[in-house]
């Protein structure tokens, strides 16, 4: 693993995409192919990595301890509601114990803030699993598909189609970084956060997805009510009418067209079973590809 001994990102926190440079993204993706070839390699040997959980999860928890068995470390789910800051313990607090028994420190969290000051008082890295603003590590398995499938991610463009959400302004951040073109299409009102789309870069955005999806080489698309948001369920698929991604919008697309998803998927709402299942999606692999970018991650991070 030639990567690692070249690797001046020991210590690092991945909070953003959009704090990381293009090489360094570049890194942890190459190390994720390598890994990916040969997933068994002890490169974390005797390393421990705490889980924080307040928000439940499928593929983050288990794409992150399976992660690290396979790189002979531990994973310990760490569910908010059993730890003391469930009884008023602070972030801060929190961030300095934990850092005297742990390598890592990866949160699934609500607030970006939170995120942020764990980081800043943890003495070990600290890796976003998620929160309301961003979703870096799904960044990362995005953009690795994105290169197994298309060959590459240079000139690449990418149409996501749905709510301006955490997902995009990462996939915003990564594309920008790597060569990559976003425009995304969004109700009216449902555009990215504007302070999120400056960090990532820049995202263009229209209101016609029909426009946003011709010719492009990747379609992405994301739940339309997110965790926290299900009392606006009725709303949003009123206003999300015409953003379905299905098999006639995918034709507008290029040819040769990859489909996204992040996941969990709701049929027949953002995506429809045909095209989730169908020749042209990439979304299964995606998926699979969390387990292997994270694991580059932690490799490249943890002392």
């Amino acid at each position: 693993m030639s990567v690692l001994a070249e690797s001046s990102l020991r210590g690092r926190s991945f909070t953003r995409v959009s704090d990381w440079t293009g090489a360094e993204l570049e890194t942890v993706l190459d190390l994720a192919a390598e890994l990916k070839a040969e997933p068994r390699q002890p490169l974390l040997p005797g390393r421990s990595l705490g889980m924080i959980f307040h928000k439940p999860s499928t593929r983050t928890r288990v794409s992150f301890e399976v992660g690290m068995t396979q790189l002979g470390g531990h994973a310990l789910n760490l569910a908010a509601d059993d730890l003391q800051l469930a009884r008023g313990e602070g972030l801060r607090e929190t961030a300095i114990v934990l850092s005297g028994y742990l390598d890592a420190i990866m949160v699934r969290t609500y607030a970006q803030a939170d995120v942020d000051e764990l980081a800043a008082h943890a003495a070990v890295p600290v890796i976003n699993g998620l929160t309301d603003a961003t979703h870096p590590c799904q960044a990362l398995a995005d953009a690795l598909t994105i290169r197994e499938r298309l060959g590459g991610t240079d000139g690449v463009r990418v149409a996501y189609v749905g709510d301006g959400n955490n997902v995009l302004h990462s996939l915003a951040a990564v594309a920008n970084r790597l060569g990559m073109s976003v425009v995304a299409a969004t109700p009216p009102g449902f555009e990215p956060d504007a302070e999120e789309a400056e960090r990532a870069g820049g995202i263009a955005v229209t209101h016609n997805p029909i426009e946003a999806v011709r010719d492009a080489d990747v379609v992405y698309t994301d739940v339309w009510t997110s965790m926290g948001q299900e009392g606006e369920r009725e709303r949003r698929l009123r206003a999300f009418r015409g953003f379905t991604i299905d098999e006639r919008m995918l034709a507008r697309a290029a040819p040769a067209a990859i489909a996204l998803h992040c996941l969990p998927a709701h049929y027949g709402e953002e995506i429809t079973e045909a095209v989730a299942h169908g020749p042209q999606s990439a979304i299964w692999q995606q998926a699979e590809n969390r387990l292997h970018a994270q694991k580059a991650l932690l490799a490249l991070v943890v002392a």
